[in-house]
């Protein structure tokens, strides 16, 4: 999942550089402090509003997490999500192929190109996205009641490096697992923790693999023992939103059309569109051009034979605002509702679309 680029920043994928999201939350949340001490409040409204440390200790994290822009939770009696302990990261054999963020826990910088391949980049595609479907595979096969979503990364992990790939995610920007796990109202990056899954849960394992020079990159929901009728039927709108999205796929068609099917089939049933994450070039690099929209949107561009490119659709129950965690990688609804996502690596072909992570 890439975050949205924003026109005058640099493109990253993920989410922009610290510094320039503390900057900005900062700026932001002092701008809303000054504005809230120009009103004419009583003595005691004026005890409640935060001082500069506060905003500024609020404010640096990603998200604002501010007081007094708190949102009504919509999630019911469902507990929301909280920090639980994370365990160090787990070595990768010396031997293994890395790619260049690997060692160094760097942001890689956005490539603005898109990823085009010839002959053996596609035979290398095929083979990384079929190793992260297998994967993907199995990792949904151990979930269920009671297993932590870090004992799920460890087996994950386990299964990558022993295919003698590498974990795309691990030390991507600092992120400190293998692979994604997003559960009931994290949108997505969610962090593999000590949290045990609960029955009624639903999770969203994202899987990326580097096999031989090249990434492969799918995700799906899974469903922790029975469900709720809302949470199934979230999840199947928003694989049917994808597998939409999928079939007009060809050489010519404009990327726009993605997220002008995908909006339609959510507003048909009532769902938001998170629009700040997007899908994404994936191939030699795990993230690059073209931005993938998933709403209705004006971008420019045409699919090109034998590009490559993720879709990756999030679904929400109600708003689609978010908050990020102080951990600076997990994003949860604002107002606590569940979200939703699918994704396949694409291949595009004389005859329209390959799915390369589907097995």
């Amino acid at each position: 999942t890439a975050r949205q680029p924003r026109k005058g920043h640099s493109s990253i994928a993920f989410r922009s550089s610290h510094q320039q999201a503390a900057c900005m939350m900062r700026s932001m949340a002092l701008s809303a402090h000054n504005a809230m001490m120009t009103k004419t409040t009583s003595t005691a409204s004026r005890s409640r509003i935060p001082g500069n440390r506060t905003i500024w200790a609020m404010a640096k994290g990603f998200g604002f997490g501010l007081p007094f822009a708190k949102t009504a939770s919509i999630a019911g009696t469902r507990k929301l999500l909280t920090p639980y302990p994370v365990s160090p990261m787990l070595p990768v054999p010396s031997t293994i192929g890395r790619p260049p963020y690997a060692n160094s826990g760097e942001f890689p910088p956005w490539n603005n190109e898109i990823q085009v391949h010839g002959e053996e980049g596609i035979k290398r595609m095929r083979a990384s996205g079929k190793l992260a479907a297998q994967v993907l595979d199995y990792g949904a096969s151990l979930v269920k009641p009671g297993v932590t979503t870090e004992e799920i990364d460890r087996a994950v992990h386990a299964m990558i490096v022993a295919s003698n790939a590498y974990p795309s995610p691990l030390n991507y920007g600092k992120f400190p697992k293998s692979l994604c796990t997003s559960v009931n109202e994290c949108v997505c990056h969610g962090i593999p923790d000590a949290r045990p899954l609960v029955e009624g849960d639903i999770v969203n394992l994202d899987v990326t693999v580097f096999l031989d020079g090249h990434h492969g990159d799918t995700s799906r929901m899974v469903y922790v023992g029975a469900v709720s009728s809302e949470a199934r039927q979230l999840c199947e709108v928003t694989r049917k939103a994808l597998d939409a999205a999928i079939k007009i796929c060809a050489p010519g068609v404009p990327y726009k059309s993605i997220g002008r099917v995908i909006n339609e089939i959510a507003d048909n049933h009532g769902y938001g569109v998170v629009k700040e994450y997007v899908g994404h070039g994936v191939g030699k690099h795990f993230h690059s051009a073209p931005t993938i929209q998933h709403s209705r949107n004006n971008v420019t561009g045409t699919m090109q034979l034998w590009q490559t490119f993720t879709i990756e659709p999030m679904l929400v129950q109600g708003k689609t605002t978010s908050d990020t965690w102080k951990d600076k990688w997990t994003v949860v609804t604002k107002d606590g509702g569940l979200a939703a996502q699918f994704e396949h690596s694409l291949l595009i072909t004389p005859d329209g679309v390959e799915i390369l992570t589907k097995l």
